[in-house]
């Protein structure tokens, strides 16, 4: 089988009804490739030594392939609400983006540099959702003005949250801006209740894991099941099949 990007497990729950897990696909596309990188190595802020962080980064895979095989592969299996995840904002990437979306109308999901000038072109060329993560935040900090402004353009029935996070002192946190900055927002079922109301599912990276294949992070797993009230996406670490059924 062959794995253009994460292997991603959805754990879609409320307290209304009962858990249900299904399997999501990725298409990760970097410069133009799909490839799958081990995303805590992929960095824009500036480095201490002063280089662009491109000689740290670290890819498990690159594709020969373009991103409309995998599309249309995911379309014959029905494998609905894969994540199209632009890990840049060149011209390569947006149109390697475009070719999925176009591919399988409808079908996919895109995030990566999305915000109030671009969601609704996005939409128009075949995605299914959004998926915003840095866009409301600044400086570490949930914006809730900017959050409204999306839900505003595109529709709470359209946009993914994007809460990928760490562990840091016994809690997970929001981390934006790849990876990189903690946000002051931390996963607890209070805050997911909040957020609930202002899109239709999340999207949660175990970075701590993710892309490493070493495992899911199943404290992170067990309390997203717990809390959320919407479809969330978990998504880092997954090794086999296993990891989904167990």
């Amino acid at each position: 089988m062959q794995r253009p990007g994460r292997q991603s497990l959805q754990v879609s729950c409320s307290s209304q009804s009962n858990q249900s897990i299904k399997f999501r696909p990725c298409i990760d596309i970097h410069q133009g490739k799909v490839k799958q990188i081990v995303g805590s190595t992929l960095k824009d802020l500036p480095s201490t030594s002063g280089s662009n962080g491109n000689e740290d980064l670290q890819t498990n895979f690159v594709s020969d392939k373009p991103s409309s095989w995998y599309a249309e592969l995911y379309k014959r299996d029905q494998l609905t609400g894969g994540h199209v995840i632009m890990l840049g904002s060149d011209t390569a990437s947006r149109e390697t983006a475009f070719g999925a979306l176009r591919a399988w109308p409808g079908g996919l999901q895109l995030g990566g540099g999305v915000n109030l000038d671009n969601a609704r072109v996005y939409l128009d060329a075949g995605a299914s959702h959004v998926i915003v993560t840095s866009f409301v935040f600044r400086d570490g900090q949930l914006e809730e003005d900017r959050l409204k402004a999306l839900v505003k353009l595109v529709g709470k029935q359209r946009l993914v949250l994007d809460l990928s996070c760490r562990q840091r002192d016994g809690q997970y946190w929001v981390v934006t801006d790849r990876w990189q900055r903690f946000s002051s927002l931390n996963l607890s079922e209070a805050n997911l209740a909040q957020l609930a109301a202002s899109c239709d599912e999340f999207l949660v990276h175990g970075v701590d894991v993710e892309g490493m294949q070493l495992g899911i992070d199943d404290q992170l797993v067990e309390l997203l099941g717990k809390w959320s009230p919407i479809p969330v996406t978990y998504a880092g670490g997954a090794r086999t099949l296993d990891d989904l059924e167990r």
